[in-house]
């Protein structure tokens, strides 16, 4: 069983230490070793409790160990009112393959970030499109390649909202 729970700063380093191991094993196989160590740079534990001061930040727990399995955040798109941005999803890589990376999408789905947003979007991965793909993601402005930093733009629009917002 797994539970979903808020971030609370004295998680920073075991997420930390997840993202780290993710990336090194899942996105290898993706991006060069130089490429994650610089990206991981801007993802540790001070990084994080940094950024969840600005954003909604989740954790999945094991419910047998209480051991930090997966996490994923959402918070406003460039301080936008109307928009907001999915962040550092991750899943640890001993338990990928079991509908967690759903779970926190779901999760964060139902965050206020997501609720009040007409578009959300998100920056995927090479690793990771073909899993936002299937949670309805698609190609920000039908733009199908990867940017200046070897990362997708992807979006999704709300369908609770009314109107949609064009891409900025």
């Amino acid at each position: 069983m797994y539970k979903v729970r808020n971030f609370l700063t004295t998680d920073a380093e075991v997420v930390a230490q997840l993202i780290a191991k993710t990336m090194r094993i899942t996105n290898i196989k993706d991006y060069s070793t130089e490429f994650i160590e610089k990206d991981l740079q801007s993802l540790r534990a001070n990084d994080l409790i940094e950024r969840a001061e600005q954003f909604h930040c989740y954790v999945i727990e094991n419910s047998d160990n209480y051991r930090i399995i997966g996490v994923g955040s959402i918070g406003p798109f460039w301080g936008s009112q109307t928009e907001s941005s999915l962040f550092n999803i991750f899943v640890d890589p001993d338990y990928q393959g079991h509908g967690l990376g759903r779970k926190i999408i779901e999760t964060l789905e139902t965050d206020e970030y997501f609720l009040r947003a007409s578009r959300i979007e998100i920056p995927a991965s090479k690793t990771a499109l073909h899993f936002y793909q299937k949670m309805g993601y698609d190609f920000k402005n039908g733009i199908d390649e990867v940017d200046d930093e070897e990362l997708y733009r992807l979006e999704k629009f709300n369908s609770n909202k009314n109107t949609k917002v064009k891409g900025q």
